[in-house]
């Protein structure tokens, strides 16, 4: 969405407010689509004393899978953006200074990129999800496998000497 500031950028004061819904169902965020639900994106541009101040927020929820057991979740997200606008820059560049274009800001830029960057990069469905077991894939939070426990190849050495030091005590303690 395209705002056009022309009729506050010269009045101190003045305040433009904006509402509107960004589609960012296109993004791909690790494999993984999170935006299938619309972004509520709301906010202002006030002109204090000749600055133009952006102050706005986009609000959506998430649809992701949990990183650890993979069930689908849904995660809110709410990103608040402030940033200042102007015509043109004064000097050396600001990274933190959005320049308008004949008058008016790109909206949907400013929001998507706030939106995308911040994502997570892990989702959990809860703080202890314990996952899936890596041999057999059951889903650890519903109660152990079945499999035994694995040995690390690189380990064994040191398992048969914990089994040799048992086997000495197992003897000490029979004689």
């Amino acid at each position: 969405m395209r705002l056009d500031l022309r009729d506050i950028i010269h009045r101190p004061g003045e305040v433009k407010t904006f509402a509107y819904e960004l589609d960012l169902s296109g993004v791909c965020h690790f494999r993984e689509r999170p935006f299938s639900r619309p972004v509520k994106v709301s906010g202002t541009v006030r002109n204090a004393a000749g600055a133009l101040e952006l102050s706005g927020e986009a609000e959506t929820v998430l649809d992701v899978a949990c990183d650890r057991c993979l069930k689908p979740i849904t995660v809110e997200l709410s990103v608040p953006v402030e940033t200042l606008l102007a015509e043109e820059l004064e000097g050396e560049e600001d990274d933190e200074i959005v320049l308008l274009d004949k008058g008016a800001v790109e909206l949907d830029e400013l929001f998507s990129t706030a939106c995308i960057l911040a994502l997570d990069s892990k989702h959990l469905c809860r703080e202890d999800c314990k996952g899936l077991c890596p041999t057999c894939g059951k889903d650890l939070n519903e109660g152990p496998c079945n499999c035994g426990k694995e040995l690390d190849p690189r380990l064994a050495v040191l398992a048969k000497l914990l089994d040799n030091k048992e086997g000495s005590q197992d003897k000490d303690e029979e004689a």
